[in-house]
């Protein structure tokens, strides 16, 4: 299994690794920084220095059919072999603003205190459909969440066991993805007193490292759907 170092600290931007093997156009690490593609976060990107000072492009990170994390990389040569030692550099700003977009959305679902029924991260823009029939106060729901953003609360991830989350069947939001099993333990993101449930992705330490965010278009995506976009606001 490789030792997913994010999980400790999604700070840090390089690390060195051993290759383990390879997929097709993918290698196998046996630690890394970056982020499988999952939970509707995308994959990490970046690159990997070769012990001769070649440099390949990772384009994406994804999980395998084995359930191993598989690093892909494009045409820029040919992929270093297993028992070598390599350098990954993560893309430190995509990545830094898909944590700032996924503890925002977090937020977002604590504003919006309904079932999730699906939600996707890019850089530059995300969101998150809800259970709800009636499409609910773009200005006022925007307000609510820069001012959770401006309170600057603490973020953290911690660990509990699947028979803890058993009792606990309140914690999950999400209505057409469960937490992953089979592993003992489950991982759960909490926001003192505004938001606590599973979630395996990477967030920044502080909500106020968010930024100010802007609501966008609210779409009606169903009888009881509601599609709610939000985005940074220095970006508009």
């Amino acid at each position: 299994m490789t030792e997913l170092l994010y999980r400790d600290d999604p700070y840090l931007a390089t690390c060195e690794a051993r290759v383990v093997g390879t997929r097709g156009n993918a290698f196998v690490l046996d630690r890394t920084i970056c982020y499988a593609r999952g939970g509707g976060q995308p994959g990490d990107s970046g690159s990997l220095l070769r012990g001769d000072g070649r440099v390949l492009a990772i384009a994406d990170t994804v999980h395998g059919d084995a359930g191993e994390i598989l690093h892909v990389v494009g045409d820029d040569g040919p992929l270093p072999v297993a028992g070598e030692t390599v350098r990954i550099d993560l893309d430190w700003p995509r990545r830094h603003a898909h944590m700032r977009m996924h503890t925002c959305l977090h937020l977002l679902g604590a504003v919006l205190r309904y079932g999730v029924t699906g939600g996707n991260i890019t850089a530059e823009r995300s969101r998150l459909d809800f259970d709800m029939d009636a499409s609910p106060d773009r200005e006022a729901v925007e307000a609510e969440l820069n001012a959770l953003v401006e309170c600057d609360l603490p973020v953290r991830a911690f660990w509990i066991d699947e028979a803890e989350l058993d009792s606990r069947p309140e914690l999950v939001r999400t209505l057409s993805v469960r937490p992953p099993r089979g592993a003992g333990r489950i991982r759960l993101l909490e926001i003192p007193e505004v938001d606590l449930q599973p979630c395996g992705g990477t967030h920044v330490a502080r909500t106020g490292e968010i930024g100010a965010v802007r609501i966008g278009k609210i779409e009606k995506k169903g009888r009881r759907n509601r599609r709610v976009y939000v985005g940074f606001a220095a970006a508009s």
